[in-house]
Parts: C-alpha cells; sequence; structure tokens
C-alpha cells in the first residue's frame, strides 16, 4: 500500500519527518518496506533562481544571440548568452545557474561555462518547457516585477515535494488499506506517545440533493453475497480532465488519471478504503440496478476487453436487461464514463469477502477494489464514501445530485462485543500497562466503551476492524500501539532466551559447516522423515533394530510407514536415482532428525518420553574423485578422502584434537568403519564403507562411503567452547618416527590414544604413514610407521627435551600395547 505523506497529513495533525513518521508506523505494525522522495517536477528545480535582466544587448557574431548581465542576488551580475526573441533589460526571469541540472525527458544535461559564438556565457535563462513547469518554448519566462531577486524557483513556484511510504499490509489489516486508515494507526501512536494531535477527516455538510431528475431502483436478491449497496444519480456532468491536485495525488502513489469521475472514484478509495464505481447512467437500462447470482452461461466482457462467461456463483450488478458489471471485481466494456457521458449513476457497497475472492480467482482479475473488498471493508462508511464523491462531482464536473441516496442495508452489521478483562491483559502482555492506559489506547483504536468496572472493559470493536473479535486481538492491538519495545522481558523467559541464542549459535554453525561442504563440492540432500518400514524390518541391521523404530499408526502406504532411524537410507535413494541417470560422482549431504523408541521408558504417566528425537548430519561419497581431468590422471573416491572432509567438519565446530577418541565401528551397515567417542564412551560420529550386501539391495555396483554425525551431541560437545586466536609459533616443530611392531589385533587409534595421554602440551600431531604386515614379521605380529610432531610455543625444543618425550612415549606403548621398537 502506497501512502502519501503530504495526504496522510490531511488527516492527522502531526509535525513528525518522513523517517520519524514510517519508524512509528513499522512500530505499530504497518511495516514500512520503502521511504521514497518524490518530486511533482523531476529535479526538484534545484540551482534555478529568479534573476533579473540588468542589461540586453545584440551578439557580436550572431544575428539571433543576445549577450545579458542577469542579477542572482548573490553578489555581482553574471553573463549570460540567451537566444530567446522575448529578453529584454528590467524584465524579471528563471536562471539556470552553473552547475544546475536540467531534464529533457530520459536525458539530463548540467549547466556549464561555456561560450557561445566567442562570447562566454554563465548560466541559462530558462523557457517553461525546459524547467518542467509547463510546455511553452515560445520565449523565456517573464515574471510579475514583484518576483524577489535570487528566491529560489522552487519556493516562487511553491514547489513542495512529497514522500512516499511502502506499507507492507499484512491479510488481516484491510482497515489500513487507505490514507485514512492508516492515519487512525498514526493517531493512537502519537496520542500515547504524548503528542499532541488530532484526527479528522471532511464532513458531509456540503452534501445536497439537487433534484429528482433521475431516481434509480435498487433490488438485491442475494443478501448473503451483497450486505449493503448504495447508489445515486449525478446529471449535467461534464467529464473531463482532472485538476491538478487530484492527478497529483493519483500520480503520486502510482495511479493513472482518467478523466474526472473515474479519478473522484479511486481518490475516495484510496482515502478512505471505499471501492465505488461509475456507470454511464444510460447504460442503466429501466433505470434499474439488480444485485443477483445466478447468472451462469452469461457472456460478458470487462473494460479491458476481455470476454468472461459468468458462473453459478458469480455476483453481477445489473440493469434491468443485462450484467453491467462482476460486483467488486471489474466493470463492464460500455457502462463506464467515457467522454460523451453526462449523467452518472455512482455505486458504492459492501460484498462478502468470500463472494468477491472467488470470483476474482475464477476469472483471473485482480484489481484494486476486489483486493479491498476481499479482506472486508467498512460496511459503515458505504454512505459516507457515496457522499464525498457526490461533493466532488458537483465541483469537478459541474453536475446534480438528481436523487436520493438509495441505501439497501437489509440486515445491519454490528460492531463486535468483546470483553476485556484487565488482569487477562496483564498477563498476556507480560506486563502491567495501567488501567487508564489500556482505555486510552482502546479509545484512541475508535473502540467503545459500553461499560468499565473494577475487573475490566466492555468494548465496542469497530466492524471494519475484521481481525478483532477476540480479547486476544484487542490485547495484540493494544500492545502494539504500546510498543513491543516498552515490554521488558520476564525474568522467568530469560532462561528461554538463552536456550534460543544457543539455537541460533547452532544454526549458525549448520550453515557455515553447509556452505564449507558446498565448496568442497557437496550437494545438500532433503528427503522425508517418513520411511519405508523395509528398511528396518526385513534387514538384520545392529545399529538401527526393528524394536527401536517409531511406527506410524495409521500410514498411508508401506514407504511411508516408520519415522526414520539414520539419514542413511535417504541418501542412498538419491544416489540410485542419480547413477540410473548417468551421474555417477556425487557427493552428498544433509541435515535433519532422526527418531527412535525405547520402551524401557514407556510408562502410562508420560509414554512421550518413550520417544526419542536426534539431530545428525550425514555425507554420501562415491565414484570417481577426479575423471577427465588432463592434469591428472582418474581417480577413485575413497575412505581417506571421507575422513578428511569429516575432520574439516569437525575442525571448522571446534572439535580439538584428542577431544575424540576413534575406535572400531561394529555397525553392520558398514563393511569397515570407525567411530569417533567422546572419553564417556558416546558416538558421534561414524564413517566407513557400507556394506558390498546392503549397496546390492539398493541395485548399486559402485562403492559408497558414508559418515553420519550426530550434529546435537557434537553442538553439546563444543557448548562451552570459545573461539581464540593466537600467533603462528615462532619456533620450530620436530618430527619424530617411530617403527612400531604390535599385536596384530592392536588398532592405530590405541597408540594414537596413548601418545595424546602421554603428552598434551607438546605433541601436536600424531599420523600413520605406513603398515606392513607379511615376510620378516614374527605370526600374529604387523608393524606401524608412526610420525610424531612436537612443538613448544615458548622456546625452541632442544633434545634432551624430545629424547625424554620419546623415551616416555616408547614406554607407554610398550607397557600398555606390548609395542617392540623395530
Amino acid at each position: 500500500m502506497k501512502i502519501s505523506y503530504k495526504w496522510l497529513k490531511e488527516y492527522v495533525d502531526f509535525d513528525l519527518t518522513p523517517q520519524e513518521t514510517a519508524d512509528a508506523l513499522t512500530s505499530t505494525g504497518l511495516e514500512v518496506d520503502a521511504l521514497d522522495e518524490v518530486e511533482t517536477i523531476r529535479g526538484g528545480l534545484k540551482g534555478l533562481f529568479v534573476g533579473k535582466v540588468l542589461t540586453c544587448g545584440a551578439h557580436p557574431n550572431s544575428d539571433h544571440l543576445h549577450v545579458t548581465t542577469v542579477d542572482l542576488g548573490k553578489g555581482g551580475p553574471q553573463q549570460i548568452v540567451c537566444g530567446a526573441p522575448n529578453v529584454a533589460a528590467g524584465q524579471k526571469v528563471i536562471v539556470a545557474d552553473l552547475g544546475c541540472v536540467l531534464y529533457d525527458g530520459d536525458k539530463e544535461f548540467t549547466i556549464k561555462k561555456s561560450k557561445l559564438r566567442g562570447v562566454e556565457s554563465f548560466g541559462m535563462i530558462c523557457a517553461e518547457d525546459e524547467i518542467g513547469v509547463g510546455t511553452s518554448h515560445d520565449g523565456i519566462i517573464v515574471l510579475p516585477e514583484d518576483a524577489p531577486v535570487g528566491q529560489p524557483a522552487a519556493e516562487y513556484y511553491h514547489l513542495d515535494s512529497d514522500w512516499l511510504i511502502d506499507i507492507d499490509i499484512t491479510a488481516n489489516r484491510a482497515d489500513a488499506l487507505s490514507h485514512y486508515g492508516v492515519a487512525r494507526d498514526l493517531y493512537a501512536w502519537l496520542t500515547q506517545n504524548g503528542y499532541k494531535t488530532s484526527l479528522h477527516r471532511p464532513d458531509c455538510s456540503a452534501f445536497r440533493v439537487d433534484n429528482h431528475d433521475l431516481p434509480v431502483d435498487v433490488t438485491i436478491e442475494n443478501t448473503d453475497a451483497c450486505r449493503r449497496y448504495a447508489c445515486l444519480s449525478i446529471t449535467g456532468c461534464e467529464v473531463k480532465e482532472s485538476p491538478k491536485w487530484l492527478k497529483d495525488k493519483l500520480n503520486v502513489i502510482g495511479l493513472r488519471p482518467i478523466n474526472n469521475i473515474v479519478d473522484i472514484t479511486n481518490y475516495i478509495m484510496m482515502a478512505y478504503g471505499q471501492p465505488m464505481h461509475c456507470f454511464d447512467a444510460d447504460m442503466v437500462k429501466g433505470h434499474r440496478i439488480i444485485v443477483k447470482d445466478k447468472n451462469e452461461g452469461k457472456k460478458f466482457v470487462t473494460l479491458d476487453g476481455e470476454e468472461h462467461t459468468l458462473g453459478e456463483h458469480d455476483l453481477a450488478i445489473c440493469n434491468a436487461e443485462e450484467p453491467m458489471c462482476i460486483a467488486g471485481v471489474f466493470g463492464g466494456k460500455g457502462s463506464g464514463t467515457y467522454e460523451t457521458t453526462k449523467n452518472v449513476v455512482l455505486e458504492s457497497a459492501y460484498f462478502h469477502p468470500t463472494w468477491i475472492r472467488k470470483s476474482a480467482r475464477r476469472h483471473g482479475l485482480s484489481t484494486d477494489a476486489s483486493f479491498r473488498f476481499e479482506r472486508g471493508i467498512d460496511p459503515n462508511g458505504v454512505v459516507y464514501a457515496l457522499e464525498q464523491a457526490a461533493i466532488l462531482c458537483r465541483e469537478l464536473a459541474g453536475g446534480k445530485v438528481s436523487m436520493e441516496v438509495r441505501d439497501e442495508y437489509p440486515t445491519k452489521m454490528e460492531d463486535f462485543p468483546v470483553r476485556l478483562n484487565y488482569e487477562y491483559c496483564d498477563r498476556l502482555i507480560g506486563k502491567k500497562l495501567g488501567h487508564e492506559t489500556i482505555r486510552r489506547i482502546a479509545e484512541s483504536l475508535e473502540m467503545r466503551v459500553q461499560k468499565e468496572d473494577a475487573e475490566g472493559l466492555d468494548l465496542l470493536v469497530p466492524a471494519y476492524r475484521v481481525d478483532v473479535q477476540r480479547p486476544c486481538d484487542v490485547v495484540e492491538d493494544i500492545l502494539r500501539i504500546y510498543g513491543y519495545n516498552n515490554v521488558e522481558i520476564p525474568t522467568e523467559l530469560k532462561s528461554s532466551l538463552t536456550i534460543a541464542e544457543e539455537a541460533d549459535r547452532n544454526y549458525h554453525r549448520e550453515n557455515i559447516i553447509g556452505e564449507q561442504l558446498v565448496g568442497e563440492g557437496f550437494s545438500e540432500i532433503m528427503n522425508n522423515s517418513l520411511s519405508k518400514s523395509s528398511y528396518y524390518e526385513e534387514t538384520e541391521l545392529n545399529a538401527y533394530p526393528w524394536e527401536e523404530t517409531v511406527k506410524v499408526m495409521n500410514p498411508l502406504s508401506a514407504d511411508l510407514g516408520v519415522m526414520r532411524q539414520t539419514l542413511l537410507f535417504g541418501g542412498l535413494e538419491s544416489i540410485v536415482r542419480n547413477v540410473n541417470r548417468k551421474a555417477q560422482n556425487l557427493r552428498f549431504f544433509e541435515v535433519g532428525n532422526v527418531y527412535k523408541y525405547n520402551k524401557e521408558k514407556w510408562t502410562e504417566e508420560s509414554p512421550i518420553k518413550a520417544y526419542v528425537q536426534d539431530y545428525h548430519m550425514a555425507l554420501w561419497v562415491t565414484g570417481k574423485r577426479v575423471q577427465g581431468s588432463w592434469a591428472h590422471p582418474d581417480e577413485e573416491s575413497s575412505f581417506y578422502e571421507l575422513k578428511a572432509y569429516v575432520e574439516n567438519v569437525l575442525r571448522r565446530i571446534g572439535i580439538a584434537q584428542g577431544l575424540l577418541v576413534s575406535e572400531k565401528s561394529d555397525n553392520n551397515v558398514f563393511d569397515k568403519a570407525i567411530a569417533l567417542k567422546t572419553r564417556g564412551g558416546k558416538v558421534l560420529v561414524e564413517m566407513g564403507i557400507l556394506s558390498h550386501r546392503l549397496l546390492k539391495s539398493f541395485g548399486l555396483e559402485q562403492k559408497v562411503y558414508y559418515a553420519e554425525l550426530d550434529w546435537a551431541g557434537l553442538m553439546k560437545a563444543i557448548r562451552k567452547n570459545r573461539l581464540q586466536f593466537q600467533e603462528i609459533s615462532k619456533y620450530p616443530a620436530v618430527s619424530r618416527d617411530l617403527a612400531l611392531l604390535v599385536d596384530d589385533k592392536v588398532e592405530f587409534a590405541q597408540i594414537e590414544e596413548i601418545a595424546r595421554q602421554t603428552d598434551k602440551k607438546q605433541l601436536k600431531r600424531v599420523e600413520l604413514f605406513d603398515v606392513y604386515q607379511g615376510k620378516n614379521l614374527p605370526e600374529g605380529k604387523k608393524s606401524y610407521a608412526v610420525n610424531f610432531i612436537l612443538q613448544d610455543e615458548s622456546k625452541t625444543l632442544n633434545d634432551k627435551a624430545i629424547d625424554a618425550i620419546m623415551q616416555k612415549l616408547i614406554k607407554n606403548l610398550t607397557n600398555k600395547l606390548g609395542a617392540e621398537l623395530r
């Protein structure tokens, strides 16, 4: 909804700046999307001044140019070369000073110091069309003698720019779809914030009936679809161009002026929110208007020339013979107002929102009128708008009101009675506003107080507030005027806000990791939380037993029979779909909820405790890591590639080295896998190569590497972490290698764990770079070649310190694993 700042000031008194006005409206719930300055003349006549021609002589090198000196009231006179035939000494003129920007359609040019046939010119004396105040180019503008020299042209022409306030109106706020509607909210805000103000709109005292020459009869056949219908006729109208003030108002808010009669109806709609329609009275055959439905099969051509076939439930405004208008949506061709029109019938009505919405959607029509009728207008503003339009028709078109207002209102739409208890209001808001504040705000919003007692108010909410019919709606209205920012956070909610802040941080981390994975070549997938029962029921998966599956009581199908325990199967479905379409090199990731049922926690008092919802992240890698590159041979993806991606994720979210313990995973969805656990034994990450049997059940022949991360668990593990930056050590790192002979059952993870327990300060990295098992080694033994990186942040490590650490490492590995040096 586009609102003119100047137009708004006609209904409510205030001295806020445009920006302050926008801020005030936003605080009341009328969110301002944009605030733009609008100039009635492009450029706002900046750089143009009133000047006086002191001298005017012939140009030495031209028979039509003149050399003048002009006083602009800022010191010495300026020399200006002028080609206008009517320039003369003693004239008051409009001068474009140096630096002034003038416009010619889409083009613009800046006035600069120049030479015209050898004579310097320091400005330009202007004609009407050159500055946009008229269309004449016969000569320069000659002003009256009393025009003040040096006065800016914008002041002389009383040019005042406007501001356009673009408001995002929510669907429930039909009452704010007009300037007066917005003014009501602004008035309430101004009153609450202590500003001296008043709300007003023109009265209808100037309305009168001139004669009864053109009476029009009205019949409403469907009183459910049309709740109120009012009209009157005006004779002797001169249909012509609207006056400048009316065209300017419509232009500012983006409406194209058409003629004075049509512009009046558009003005009334934008001013007061009441859509109107004007008929050529000669098209109202039989001088009778019938509002009815059941027009199915009738052809109807709208004003835009499109033919429509009316349906059974299309409400139409008909004359004695045929439809003239789709009620509340679009007028018919030939029934509007044209230059030849002399007599008009003005319509103002209230139509049921549902009927208008269905007709508009059925015919693919959307108009400013239907937009308002669909949301609900003020049923008690119908006659006011009609009389205001009649007053303007008399003033601007010279017409005469030729009948009494015909107002068909079968069942009056009453205001909404609401009982508001003070205690309820305070409890819902979370703050005691005080009885006087509550009453004052309610009354400023045009809610009438029928009764007040110690416990609350009996209110009548205006019928135009279709969104305020319950006590909670009234509280919301009071709170938005009082100001959400003026309500302090209750102490009991602060812990909840802390939890919300933590959730925001976790969400931010999730986005960061998502961007990182996309940068590494992954695509994000999203699968349904409902999964196939067969994935859990017909397989023997030790990590996802059927007994722990959350079953859907009334599934739509077996494919949607259970809640997923893991993200694995949805990703495999995505891989199959892509591989079947010749896309075989894939990297996917997904973040989502997984669900489990623990029957041991079920109780009749609290059965919900048996159900667990976790938040996981999963990565899938399959196909070739490199393919078709001229600079690199084809290379298959591997577990180590997946492991690197997982470690990058852990490093990015702040999982310190040594925080998680690596062990062999016994999850049988993998052929081989490792699990990363906390020191308390909770598994946070599992990754490996998926079992051949599982892949075969999906029809996949290529290897798939999979990792699943307990994202919620990881977030909990780093909850107390704080991001710290430190300088890169100035002291060199030292590398030492050990070849260790160990039992065949010993895993590298055990060696790494013992090493980190041995030294937590200087030991920076432990890496396995070779494994050997076979010839020249005892039966049941294997050799690990391990690299250790040592570094001190405060000094250079000497041989004595290095040897001490390494001897301690060897001792611990020997004692705990039976390792021998080779």
